[in-house]
């Protein structure tokens, strides 16, 4: 990918045809931080210099005739994080969103050319840290931890002062006055001082979600894991208005898998993060509207449209709903685990974890791909790893390549038939204990680090007053729903596939069988969902506005 394509003629006048034609002036501003729905400038003659926000404005780039500006804010339709200045007089072709969204559909060679340049200026941002966060904080801190994997996982650029090893960091806490007592800090669009915020807070002052309009969607989908991304890019491919909401950040599980190895199409491996991102940037280019740090507490099925209520308060109509929550890796069974979340005990393996334990010893749980993946990974930089089983071999749940691999390693030893039992510590995870279930044993090792890959919970309390759940919380869905009662389902027909006890309203990923499903499963789950959301939608025979009789 080109993050800086000079477009031919043709491609041009191709473009002209649904762009406006602009005269620019030296030292006009084109866009800045504070536009949201930022447009595409296309340079015919003169020049335009692309700069970061602050005192300096240093200038990142310059496109001339031929080139033009914008990376993934133009797509998602959030606020520029960088300034767009013209430096010398000309004439530029401007479009808006809607009309580069538009051009993308129609025109799959000059899309193609845009898409590229975008996503590879967004990279180049995040490598270079140019953004507009700055983040201040330490490597012991869970907080610190948790907006780095926030802001990583959105896709977010920004720069990460640690102020026990950065030599700089004090003069800037003093120019911000910001105590260490404070940390983590946040400046927030060279303007904003946020202490130790919580994830919404920093959501809100960034704008992630200031393009999501309020209108009724054919689709809402909620929850960006695979199987959710896969449903927002079927479904607005087709053309169906669709929203993701998630209560995090964009990946789900397996966002904190360092590589999958085992997914059709990419045969080097992609991470976990990696195919989140080119899955969100694959629905938005369809049109597709993301929200980020907002919670799902409600599901109002009496009325059609359904009502959706966020714990913000905010309300969504939509006349059918995806439900990918997912499930989270079950918790260490330990009393002090909790304690250590973000300082010690991890439930994400990706570069950013690994940097906090760069040639220490550290320790696994799990026995599946995801604690395999882990091993491989983390024994790349770390002196030992330790993979921790509770059955007697890997082969129950583990792919074959992986267990080779693992078997291979000389970093890697496996205890079979183990588990963590205690822990210790004070600011930071110092030990742990382990005991091997055959013999008894109890062994103390000096650990400072494990990662958790082990079992899965659904993501579904807040679902059990409206829909039929199994034993283990797993939404009971399409021919399993017979099991429960004929009273369960209130309509003549059958229910399709992964539809739940609510007409029109599916899960994907976190049905009685999701928990163990792969990456893959989910993304065609996503799919097989979007058929059956316009099946039911065509066969619908209620007005939009009419309850579901």
């Amino acid at each position: 990918m080109q993050d800086n394509p000079t477009l031919s003629r043709e491609h041009i006048d191709r473009i002209r045809s649904v762009a406006q034609l602009r005269s620019v002036q030296r030292g006009e501003v084109l866009y800045a931080p504070s536009h949201p729905d930022v447009p595409l400038f296309v340079v015919l003659e003169g020049t335009v210099s692309i700069t970061r926000a602050g005192e300096d404005e240093k200038i990142l780039a310059v496109r001339e005739p031929g080139q033009f500006t914008g990376e993934m804010s133009v797509i998602s339709g959030n606020r520029s994080l960088l300034t767009a200045r013209v430096t010398n007089d000309g004439v530029v072709l401007e479009l808006t969103r809607d009309k580069v969204l538009t051009l993308m559909a129609k025109d799959t060679e000059v899309g193609e050319i845009l898409m590229g340049a975008f996503v590879a200026r967004r990279l180049l941002m995040i490598q270079l840290g140019e953004g507009n966060v700055i983040l201040f904080g330490t490597k012991d801190s869970a907080r610190t931890l948790a907006i780095r994997e926030f802001l990583t996982r959105n896709g977010h650029p920004f720069t990460y002062v640690d102020i026990e090893s950065d030599h700089c960091a004090s003069e800037l806490m003093e120019q911000l006055a910001v105590r260490h007592s404070e940390i983590p800090v946040v400046y927030c669009n060279r303007r904003y001082v946020l202490r130790n915020p919580s994830i919404s807070e920093l959501a809100v002052c960034l704008d992630l979600n200031i393009n999501v309009d309020k209108g009724v969607r054919d689709v809402l989908v909620i929850g960006a894991g695979p199987g959710g991304l896969a449903a927002a890019v079927y479904a607005a491919s087709e053309g169906l208005k669709t929203l993701v909401i998630e209560k995090s950040a964009p990946g789900g599980q397996a966002g904190s898998s360092s590589k999958i190895e085992n997914y059709l199409g990419f045969p080097t491996g992609l991470s976990g993060q990696e195919l989140a991102n080119r899955s969100i940037a694959q629905a938005q280019k369809f049109g597709a509207q993301l929200m980020v740090a907002q919670s799902v507490v409600h599901i109002d099925c009496s009325r059609q449209p359904y009502r959706i209520v966020l714990e913000s308060g905010l309300k969504f109509n939509a006349r059918s709903i995806v439900i990918a929550t997912g499930a989270q890796y079950a918790r260490l069974p330990v009393e002090e685990a909790d304690a250590f979340t973000g300082r010690g005990i991890y439930y994400n393996a990706t570069h950013m974890e690994a940097q906090l334990c760069d040639s220490e010893e550290v320790a696994v749980v799990g026995g599946g791909n995801s604690a395999g993946q882990a091993a491989v990974f983390l024994a790349q930089t770390s002196s030992r790893v330790h993979l921790l089983v509770r059955s007697n071999q890997l082969s129950e749940s583990m792919s074959q390549y992986l267990i080779a691999r693992i078997d291979a390693h000389p970093k890697i030893e496996i205890h079979y038939q183990t588990q963590i039992v205690g822990m210790t510590g004070a600011a930071h995870l110092e030990s742990i204990d382990w005991k091997d279930d055959a013999s008894g044993r109890r062994v103390t090792k000096r650990i400072r680090h494990v990662f958790v890959m082990a079992g899965a919970a659904p993501r579904t309390e807040w679902l059990e007053d409206s829909f039929v759940l199994d034993k283990k919380g797993f939404i009971v869905t399409g021919p399993d729903l017979v099991e429960y009662g004929d009273a369960q389902w209130p309509l003549s027909r059958s229910p399709l596939l992964l539809e739940t006890s609510v007409p029109g309203i599916f899960a994907v990923g976190d049905t009685r069988a999701g928990s163990m499903k792969r990456v893959a499963s989910a993304v065609g789950e996503g799919a097989m969902a979007v058929h059956l959301v316009h099946r039911f939608l065509a066969e619908s025979t209620a007005p939009r506005n009419e309850a579901v009789k």
